[in-house]
């Protein structure tokens, strides 16, 4: 599904349940694609328990940059690409994520969005070896509850347990989550399993 933002096209492929419970949006790190394992991974466990899932190419990887550019204009993107698929799924509750730079986009824009949860895979707190310029604000000020997976030896740094709703720190993982991507699909499911019931996502 191709849909066009202020900032250019982006593309959104869409995973379809009967029935759907809920809509995950994800999308892809500044150097990555939607075909990252993390994120299919993610696409497959939450498609099992009856959420549909759309993985969202943004149009800066679409016009072949190399990094993202600037941030009000990814997230000016982003809201016109969750604007466009909430009209094709109306109703259902949001959840919007995304791995590394995508996982910023999800919890700057969940606001505006209103997404009921953020899915943050890999957050960067810092760039590497640079801890004091920390981006542990942008999950402070999400507006909704955030679950952060991380592994221990990402070189982005792990962020703090006050600053998300939940955070799973996966043992001997980096930021690509090279060992055992259908862990994180697991955590994600998990989680938002326990935020069904008695009421959707609440």
């Amino acid at each position: 599904m191709e849909i066009e933002t202020p900032h250019g096209r982006a593309l959104a492929e869409v995973d379809e349940v009967a029935d759907p419970r809920l809509l995950l949006l994800l999308t892809h790190g500044s150097g990555g694609g939607v075909e990252a394992p993390d994120l299919l991974a993610v696409r497959d466990a939450v498609l099992a328990i009856g959420g549909s899932v759309a993985r969202v190419t943004q149009p800066f990887r679409l016009r072949g940059a190399r990094a993202p550019g600037s941030a009000v204009k990814q997230d000016e993107a982003w809201l016109s690409i969750v604007a466009a698929l909430r009209e094709r799924h109306p109703g259902l509750p949001l959840v919007q994520g995304g791995r590394s730079n995508g996982a910023r986009v999800a919890c700057r824009t969940a606001r505006a969005a209103g997404a009921e949860a953020v899915v943050a895979l890999a957050f960067p707190l810092h760039p590497p070896r640079k801890p004091e310029r920390s981006r542990a604000e942008e999950l402070r000020q999400a507006g909704a509850p955030v679950l952060v997976v991380n592994g221990d030896r990402d070189p982005f740094g792990v962020p703090d347990e006050k600053d998300a709703a939940c955070l799973v720190v996966l043992p001997g993982e980096g930021h690509e989550f090279k060992k055992d991507p259908a862990r994180v699909g697991e955590v994600v499911a998990r989680w938002l399993l326990s935020r069904r019931s008695p009421d959707p996502l609440r």
